[in-house]
């Protein structure tokens, strides 16, 4: 379980196809205080450790994960999103996260509001029925809030320190980003269909 606060940015150091995809990311934590089989939610995909270096460590990502996220699309040097799963007793600040993605989001707009950025994205059809104004997403591993929805495109806003400690401050229309819907509203859905 994750909560959606962004606590480093890792950078995609090696991409090795063999089976699974393999990926070592360099990352600012403390690798020695990672065990091997730890789970590290990167852009929003909750990823097992399998390989540790000084400044680095490495994941299995199966064909599975690649083809519902945005995996597909990284290329060493690139930037992520990184979150240490929860242990007992951390701060919740942002939402319940699995780190598992639903699917992937495009950015169709931006426009800056003061000092903030308003983030408009298109979500697949088939999810764009679980967000709600108000409410929580997580979009490449950040709980954000949803501002307005309006069929299946919703805007957010970042704010400067998001922007500052997180990849968002790179974004630009046309990338595709990792989606995770609220867990709530998937099962208050689940039971409206039982109903």
């Amino acid at each position: 379980m994750f909560t959606g606060i962004v606590t480093d940015q890792g950078e995609v150091r090696q991409l090795t196809k063999a089976g699974d995809l393999k990926a070592r990311i360099a990352t600012g934590y403390d690798t020695g205080g990672i065990e091997i089989g730890a789970s590290i939610a990167c852009d929003g995909v909750c990823l097992t450790v399998t390989g540790l270096g000084e400044d680095w460590f490495e994941v299995d990502i199966s064909a599975e994960t690649v083809s519902k996220t945005n995996v597909s699309g990284w290329a060493e040097g690139q930037r992520l999103n990184l979150e240490r799963a929860l242990r007992l007793g951390d701060e919740l600040g942002g939402h319940i996260v699995s780190g598992h993605v639903d699917g992937v989001a495009d950015v169709i707009a931006m426009a800056e509001e003061g000092d903030s950025t308003r983030i408009t994205f298109r979500a697949p059809d088939t999810l764009a029925r679980f967000i709600a104004p108000k409410g929580s997403v997580a979009l490449n591993g950040t709980s954000l809030t949803v501002n307005e929805v309006e069929g299946a495109t919703f805007g957010v806003n970042l704010i400067p320190h998001t922007k500052a400690v997180t990849t968002w401050g790179t974004t630009a229309v046309g990338d595709r980003v990792n989606l995770e819907i609220d867990t709530l509203a998937r099962y208050v859905a689940r039971l409206q269909d039982w109903g």
